[in-house]
């Protein structure tokens, strides 16, 4: 616990200059996908996530809710809350640095919570009007609550990131995110494909297909979790 507060510490000058008045406005977007079935089973699956980004000549802030609950008849099969900030200052066009917090809540996971602080460096290797391409490298520290015992466990990790992005056409858009984080105990590595078609003004439909695997989990937990969805996007 000593070691993650030690390093949100370190993260507070980072952020507090981050907030520095700059222009431009924040850019939103949410997402929400609802599948519902009635009949020989009766399910309820419930997909919403936003996103607020703010892009500076200096700055790039960007924040990031997820919420994901599904039900089968009058059980609870799942339930995930996500939360993430990232500040990152552009050292020049092609190179930043970056701090980053997320605080990731899945009851069904083995954990009453997992939350991390990092630092990193990135640099765009790609940028062109239709792909770009960031990679990333830092380390950090996680902080896990365990749900069985109520015992916390804290490791040291390190993190590494490429996020490419691809205009397919003028309606349609590619992403492909992958994260890892390799600590001391356990690592953590997730996937995050997407297909986002533009319908109307700024309504979208987005395809989403998710695949994270977490090393050394609690007993009776398994180490890889997919998720898919369809939701419908707003962006304003």
């Amino acid at each position: 616990m000593k070691r993650l507060r030690y390093f949100i510490v370190l993260l507070i000058p980072f952020g507090v200059h981050a907030q520095e008045p700059v222009p431009g406005k924040w850019e939103s977007e949410v997402e929400l996908g609802l599948l519902v079935t009635r009949g020989n089973t009766d399910t309820q699956n419930t997909n919403a996530k936003a996103t607020m980004v703010n892009d500076t000549n200096r700055w790039k802030h960007t924040g990031k809710l997820e919420v994901l609950n599904n039900s089968d008849e009058d059980t609870t099969t799942a339930e995930r809350y996500f939360l993430s900030g990232k500040t990152a200052h552009k050292i020049d066009e092609k190179s930043y640095e970056f701090g980053l917090l997320t605080y990731d809540n899945d009851r069904f996971s083995g954990y009453d919570y997992r939350a991390s602080a990092s630092l990193g460096y990135g640099r765009t290797v790609i940028k062109t009007t239709a792909q770009s391409l960031d990679i990333e490298i830092g380390a950090g520290i996680r902080q896990s609550k365990i749900e069985d015992t109520g015992d916390t466990e804290d490791e040291g990790f390190l993190r590494s990131a490429a996020i490419f992005s691809w205009k397919v056409s003028d309606h349609a858009t590619f992403g492909e995110e992958l994260t890892v984080e390799a600590g001391e105990d356990s690592t953590i590595a997730k996937s995050i494909t997407s297909l986002k078609s533009q319908v109307a003004g700024n309504l979208a439909t987005k395809i989403t297909y998710i695949v994270k695997n977490s090393t050394n989990v609690p007993v009776g937990v398994k180490e890889t979790d997919i998720e898919m969805a369809i939701n419908l996007v707003l962006s304003f």
